[in-house]
This record gives structure tokens, C-alpha cells and sequence, in this order.
């Protein structure tokens, strides 16, 4: 990158225009033209990811809010989760956007709070669009698994099974739960859906032994199995 510019290193076409010297631009003729204009279209397509996250007490057109403000600052929603808890409304999205426009999109999707909702923006290193990652996991190595868990509601149950994966390096990237009322009276069963990755250092069959094990002393039936 040029020093004082702060305008990427791009191909310039041949301009060998002697008075070109950062961290000021002389330049003069058609050729410099040309390498102003790649340079404006290099920085146009450098883009930026945004992570937000967004909840606020539940009603209709919420979504609309979000992706309207999206759309208008030229925003790309890559992908999304969103959900009803108890009469709020949570949301959790991935947008890309050009890096000149990180700034004006973040302020427009703060402006919401005066909608009523509260927001928070993360935003990721602004890369190349040709280079733009796509991808919705981790990036680790690893296997990719599923577990699925019932049993009888009580307390702790997530921390127990939590900490199995935490002392193997598991790292849990998807997870929903919810409590259901058993079936003839049977009390409240508490339900449970994770995906998570296993590292290429880890058997599954040892994560899975160790989930059996704790199984008998919580009550519940699990199963570990990769994803198909």
C-alpha cells in the first residue's frame, strides 16, 4: 500500500508517469486516468462482513426494519437466525457490504433502537469481493456431528453436557432447545438439538462414550452421530 494514501496496491496499466509519487498523485494523461479509474473500482469492491444482532419485544414487520436498512446501503444478507423467546424477538445476521459503506449501514441499523430494539454491530476485516468468504462454519478442521438429546427437565443439563465438549475441544456452532410436556401427564421433558465440529485430533466414538456416561446420571437419551 502506498504510504499516506491508504488506497490498496492495485495495477496501475503501464502509467509510468514520472510525477507519480505517494503519498501525493500528480498525474497527467489518459494512462493515469485509467489507473485512477481501477484504483476507485479496486476499493468500490473491497467488502465488508457485518455480524447483528437485534431483539426487541416481538411484532409483526421487525424482519422488514432490518433488511430494508440492508438493501438501502447496498447490504448483502448472507445468512440469518431469528426466533420468538418469550415475547421478544431475537435475531443473529451476516451482511456484506462495501467497506466505503460500513459506516453509514452501521449507523442506520443503530437508528432502530428508536424502533425499540437494541443492536449490535460486529464488523470482520474488509476483504477482496472476489475473495469473499461465503462459508457459515468455523473454518476449523474437523469432523462435522449432530446430537440430539430428551429427557426430564431439571436444572444443569446444558452445563453438564456443555463441559463434555469443552474437555474434548468440541466446539458447538448450532444449538436450540426447548421444555415440552410429556406424553399422559408425564411431567415437562426438556429437548435439546446441537451441531457441533470435532477436531481432527478427536474420535468421535471417545466424545461420544463420555456423553453415554453422563446420560445414566442426568436421565436423558442422547445420541451422537456425524451429520449426513
Amino acid at each position: 500500500m502506498p504510504r499516506g494514501t491508504g488506497v490498496p496496491p492495485v495495477s496501475l496499466s503501464g502509467c509510468s508517469n514520472p510525477d507519480l509519487r505517494p503519498p501525493v498523485f500528480r498525474w497527467r494523461g489518459r494512462e493515469c486516468e485509467v489507473a485512477r479509474a481501477e484504483i476507485a473500482a479496486h476499493i468500490f469492491r473491497m467488502l465488508a462482513t457485518l455480524v447483528i444482532t437485534v431483539i426487541g419485544a416481538d411484532r409483526p414487520g421487525l424482519v422488514q426494519l432490518v433488511a430494508a436498512r440492508v438493501a438501502d446501503h447496498g447490504g448483502n444478507w448472507l445468512e440469518s437466525r431469528m426466533c420468538h423467546l418469550g415475547g421478544q424477538f431475537a435475531g443473529l445476521l451476516r451482511v456484506e457490504v462495501a467497506a466505503l459503506r460500513v459506516d453509514e449501514l452501521i449507523g442506520a441499523q443503530h437508528r432502530l433502537e428508536s424502533e425499540g430494539l437494541r443492536v449490535n454491530v460486529h464488523a470482520e476485516a474488509a476483504e477482496s469481493g472476489a475473495k469473499s468468504a461465503h462459508s457459515t462454519g468455523s473454518g476449523q478442521a474437523g469432523s462435522v456431528a449432530v446430537l440430539e438429546l430428551v429427557g426430564t427437565d431439571r436444572p444443569g443439563i446444558l452445563r453438564s453436557v456443555s463441559g463434555v465438549f469443552a474437555a474434548h475441544g468440541v466446539n458447538v456452532e448450532e444449538l436450540t432447545s426447548e421444555r415440552v410436556s410429556a406424553p399422559m401427564g408425564g411431567g415437562i421433558l426438556f429437548q435439546a438439538r446441537a451441531t457441533v465440529l470435532v477436531p481432527a485430533g478427536v474420535k468421535l466414538a471417545t466424545v461420544r462414550a463420555a456423553l453415554e456416561m453422563l446420560a445414566a446420571d442426568l436421565m436423558v437419551d442422547l445420541k451422537l452421530q456425524p451429520r449426513v
